[in-house]
């Protein structure tokens, strides 16, 4: 990692734009920052170069709720986003974690979560994308459509490329009904194998949770500790946590 850098705060595309055009102009390295939640150095400047912060880009520009849409600029943070999506009487079904980080970059990770079970990753509710290419172009891919099969896919390729093709500044992600009610199981297995062994057979009844997540008894003891809570379940060694949802 490197400290000689520059950090930029644009507040729009067209700023983002003109950054790039100097960056690409003087061949200058761009890191682009998001909430800085990811945990594989994505937003570490290697070399010397320029930081550019997405922070200011944090308005929600829309909640369309006849289409289930959702507009929002790359900088609104998954917290603020939820709210808005919750206030809407709407639901959105990924959770990568860390409600911390922003939307362009869940979008430019690719970003999955434990609902990923039931929900897919993010990148099956991308519908629309605004991006700032590195030679200072600003084009818009896909839009308000749940059917779109024109030819190459763009908006899928910039899906997932964290910030190498382009820099995302504003992303429309599908919406669906809120579901009336959920509830969360902690199942106990003696053995990790057991945990394992049953979600395929669990999956295969047609039975398919919102989220499942395996955890082990000394990790999650040693953390219920240092946060000063108790773990509930008093048997096993392995455990599965199921998140279940009903209409």
């Amino acid at each position: 990692p490197t400290d000689n850098v520059v950090v930029v705060k644009p507040a729009n595309s067209e700023e983002i734009s003109e950054i790039l055009k100097l960056a690409n102009t003087e061949k200058t390295p761009v890191f682009i920052r998001g909430g800085g939640t990811g945990l594989s150095g994505g937003a570490v400047p290697t070399v010397d170069g320029i930081v550019l912060s997405m922070e200011r880009l944090d308005k929600i520009e829309e909640v369309d709720k006849d289409n289930l849409m959702i507009v929002v600029e790359a900088g609104v943070t998954l917290e603020s986003m939820l709210k808005a999506v919750e206030d809407a009487d709407l639901f959105f079904p990924p959770h990568p974690g860390d409600e911390g980080a922003q939307v362009g970059g869940l979008v430019a990770c690719n970003a999955g979560g434990t609902r990923a079970v039931k929900y897919g990753v993010i990148r099956n509710y991308v519908k629309g994308l605004e991006v700032v290419l590195p030679t200072s172009e600003i084009i818009n891919v896909g839009g308000k459509l749940l059917k779109n099969n024109q030819g190459l896919d763009l908006m899928h390729l910039m899906i997932g490329s964290e910030g190498t093709l382009g820099v995302i500044t504003k992303v429309i992600l599908r919406l669906y009904p809120r579901f009336a009610s959920s509830c969360t199981l902690i199942i106990s297995y003696d053995a990790r194998k057991d945990a394992m062994d049953s979600v395929p057979k669990m999956l295969q009844s047609g039975v398919i949770p919102l989220a499942i997540e395996y955890m082990d008894r000394d990790v999650i003891e040693t953390s219920a500790k240092y946060l000063a809570m108790k773990w509930p379940a008093a048997k096993g060694s392995a455990y599965l946590v199921l998140i279940l949802t009903g209409a």
